[in-house]
C-alpha cells in the first residue's frame, strides 16, 4: 500500500520530473547496485559509449517501477566486442549469447545485458539513439538513457507466446505522447512494413484509453490509415505474396508458416537483417523459454507416416 501511494505521488508530479532513477531499496542488494554502477564506470573509463535501457528507462518515462535482476546496456554494434573485452579485463565473465544482438557480463548471479540490436534484427542501435539520449542518474551514477521513441520501436515487435510488450508500449505512449518525435518514430517503423505494427499499437491505445485517445496526434493516425487504405486496395506484389513477417514478432509462433506452408521468413537477408544461422540459434532459444508447440508439430509431421 505504501509503495502504491508513492507511485501515485510520482505520477502526480509527472514522469518527466527530475529524479534519480533507482529501484526500491529492498529489491536489489547494495552489492548488486554497486556492481551495476561499476559496469557503467568501467565503460566510461574505457570510453565505450553506452545507454541504459530496460526497467530504468521505463521508470523514467512512465513513473512505473519494475524490478528485474538484469541491467540493460545499449551500444553500437561496432563497440560490442570492445565492451565485452572491457568487462572481461575488469573481472567479469562474459559471453556472446546471440551474435546478432546480445552479449552478457556476469558476476556471480548478477549480470549485465550488452545489447546492440533486437532479437528479430529490427531495432539496431545507431547514431540517433545517442543523439536523442536522455541524461539521467541511474543508481546515483550520472549516465544517459535510451530515447522513448527507440524504446517504443524495439518493444512494439515483441509479441512472443511467453512475452508481449504491448502494455509497455501503451504506458510509454500514455506518458510521453505529447513530447514524442513522431516524424522519427514513423521513420523507425518504415522498413519492411513495420508501420502496420505501429498502427496496431496506436489503435490498441485508443481501446485501452478511450478517454485519452486524442493523445495520439490526428495527423499520425490519418497518415497511417490513408496508407493502409491505399495498400489494401492494391493486389500484393509477387515479392510479398509468399512473405511471412510474423517471425519478426515471434521467433516460435510462425514456424509452421515458414517450415510447412512455404512462406519466406521476413527476417532473412536481404529482406531482413538476419542470416540462416542467426535465425536457427534464435529459434532454439524459444525452447529454453518453454515454447515448443510449433517445433513439436513440425517434428511430428516430419515423421514417416505423418501428414
Amino acid at each position: 500500500m505504501v509503495r502504491l501511494l508513492l507511485l501515485r505521488q510520482s505520477l502526480r508530479g509527472g514522469p518527466m520530473a527530475t529524479q534519480t532513477v533507482a529501484p526500491h531499496p529492498d529489491v536489489l542488494s547494495e552489492e548488486t547496485k554497486e556492481l551495476y554502477r561499476e559496469a557503467m564506470q568501467t565503460f566510461d573509463e574505457a570510453e565505450v559509449p553506452f545507454l541504459v535501457g530496460g526497467a530504468y528507462a521505463y521508470a523514467r518515462y512512465t513513473g512505473i517501477e519494475r524490478h528485474t535482476k538484469d541491467f540493460d546496456v545499449f551500444l553500437r554494434s561496432g563497440d560490442f566486442d570492445c565492451a565485452l573485452e572491457v568487462l572481461a579485463r575488469a573481472g567479469w565473465q562474459t559471453e556472446v549469447t546471440f551474435p546478432h544482438w546480445l552479449g552478457k557480463g556476469y558476476r556471480g548471479e548478477d549480470f549485465v545485458d550488452v545489447i546492440f540490436s533486437s532479437g528479430n534484427g529490427v531495432a539496431r542501435v545507431d547514431e540517433e539513439w545517442f543523439e536523442h539520449a536522455v541524461a539521467e542518474e541511474v543508481l546515483g551514477y550520472p549516465t544517459r538513457l535510451i530515447p522513448a521513441e527507440e524504446m517504443i520501436w524495439s518493444k512494439s515487435f515483441i509479441m512472443e507466446r511467453e512475452r508481449f510488450d504491448g502494455a509497455d508500449v501503451a504506458h510509454v505512449l500514455h506518458a510521453r505522447a505529447r513530447e514524442l518525435d513522431w516524424d522519427r518514430l514513423l521513420r523507425r517503423f518504415e522498413p519492411n512494413g513495420g508501420w502496420r505494427v505501429l498502427l496496431a499499437h496506436l489503435t490498441l491505445f485508443g481501446y485501452i484509453y478511450p478517454g485519452d485517445a486524442a493523445l495520439i496526434p490526428t495527423q499520425v493516425i490519418d497518415t497511417l490509415n490513408d496508407r493502409l487504405r491505399r495498400e489494401t486496395a492494391q493486389p500484393a506484389s509477387e515479392a510479398k505474396s509468399r512473405l511471412c513477417r510474423g517471425t519478426i514478432l515471434s521467433r516460435s509462433q510462425y514456424l509452421i508458416d515458414t517450415h510447412l506452408w512455404g512462406y519466406e521468413d521476413a527476417r532473412l537477408q536481404p529482406v531482413g537483417n538476419m542470416t540462416p544461422a542467426e535465425i536457427e540459434l534464435w529459434t532454439e532459444s524459444s525452447v529454453k523459454d518453454g515454447d515448443t508447440g510449433q517445433l513439436e508439430v513440425i517434428e511430428n509431421l516430419g515423421r514417416p507416416g505423418r501428414r
